[in-house]
């Protein structure tokens, strides 16, 4: 198959998905290999890299995206707010696409693509299941976010993470407070670690205490109700406003007590939940800082402006938008890896597609298929009844 990989508009997005050193594995199962001309500069990897491993590269983005059996992209170039809303890209039926489309908030975008009859994989979708895990994106992305979350929180305290002691005296560490203890919120709580601040979180689901503790931070648990608090996927579920309410009680306890809150609340398809108020913000301490990581999502501080840094009553906030972006080289690898994985995965042994509409992990991520919607919970969102699929279709 022709594959192609068009460039992102940076700086809305800097990452590539497709890095040079996975080109001779794509070769050696039979594909060609297009990028368009400076897809991978913003993420440090030049045209010549790519050209050095056997790729080609293309100056018109149009006729690379009309020609190809193939693309993987980072996002739909019409998600980027850079560009117009109405952006149409030159699909076409059969083609297979493989990136980030945020389905189950752009329903309208999902019944566009099922239109054009191209088969649109959504990186969104993958399942967390162990054979799945070398294509989990969201996962991989998480990981990094929730690491830079903790080195914009750093920057921004007027004071240092560790204790430190010196002939002057001895310096207190700083006190870190994560909320959200998936992916993002572990890998803060292990940043903040390593870098010497005392650290605790909090999360709906009880049962990720061992894997808090596992990172070395201290697990806080409120009197709450949370048995349904987990999906049968192991993702937070939204929760009831009388819950809301009680949990922002708990919590405003303990934000007064840190320096540091990161926030990383999220439920897949929906906005992120306010769970830290502006009364909340005003009675913590003077020159704290608040991290949103899910400012994309709205946030979960109710000050929280996505893609700004502001101060209210003394405590910085920080609303970044698209983490990962921001560390586009490693990202792109990571996001590389798990995007020809899942290619690997829907091709046979001779390269030529193959979607099996009875696999969990293809009919899980496959967001449209000739003309229809196949994603269950995109169904749902999209307010269209369960679909009856055929054991296997094979283009």
């Amino acid at each position: 198959m022709k594959i192609a990989v068009p460039k992102a508009p940076c700086p809305d997005e800097c990452r590539v998905a497709l890095v040079p050193s996975l080109v001779p594995k794509l070769m050696k199962a039979g594909h060609t290999v297009m990028i368009e001309n400076n897809a991978g500069q913003a993420a440090g990897f030049p045209n010549e890299h790519f050209q050095k491993e056997g790729a080609r590269v293309a100056e018109n983005r149009r006729t690379l995206l009309e020609e190809a059996d193939a693309v993987f992209m980072v996002r739909d170039q019409s998600l980027f707010p850079s560009q117009p809303p109405a952006m149409i890209e030159p699909y076409h039926e059969g083609q297979i696409l493989i990136g980030f489309f945020n389905p189950l908030m752009e329903i309208d975008k999902a019944k566009s693509l099922a239109q054009k009859k191209v088969s649109a994989f959504a990186m969104e979708l993958i399942p967390r299941i162990s054979r799945a895990q070398s294509m989990d994106a969201l996962s991989s992305m998480a990981g990094l976010s929730g690491y830079k979350a903790v080195l914009l929180a750093a920057n921004a305290l007027p004071r240092i993470f560790p204790l430190m002691m010196t002939a002057a005296g001895s310096l207190a560490p700083a006190k870190v407070f994560v909320v959200g203890a998936g992916v993002t919120g572990l890998q803060a709580c292990a940043t903040a670690k390593r870098l010497g601040a005392l650290v605790s979180a909090y999360d709906v689901r009880p049962v990720v205490k061992e894997q808090v503790e596992s990172v070395g931070a201290q697990f806080i648990e409120f009197d709450l109700e949370t048995q349904s608090a987990e999906d049968d996927k192991g993702y937070a579920v939204a929760q009831n406003d009388a819950f809301y309410a009680r949990q922002r009680e708990e919590m405003a306890k303990v934000l007064a007590l840190h320096h540091v809150v990161i926030t990383t609340a999220g439920v897949p398809g929906k906005k992120a939940p306010i769970l830290i108020t502006e009364e909340m913000v005003r009675g913590m301490e003077p020159h704290s800082v608040i991290v949103d990581a899910v400012a994309d999502l709205g946030g979960n501080c109710e000050l929280t402006e996505p893609g700004r840094t502001i101060v209210k009553y003394g405590v910085t906030i920080i609303g970044p938008v698209n983490l990962p972006s921001t560390m586009a080289y490693h990202a792109s690898q990571l996001l590389a890896k798990n995007i020809t994985s899942l290619f690997g995965h829907i091709t046979d042994k001779d390269g030529g597609p193959m979607i099996n509409l009875q696999e969990e992990i293809t009919v899980e991520a496959l967001l449209c298929h000739q003309g229809e919607i196949i994603n269950a919970r995109v169904r749902e969102a999209a307010g269209l009844p369960p679909i009856e699929l055929s054991p296997q279709t094979k283009k």
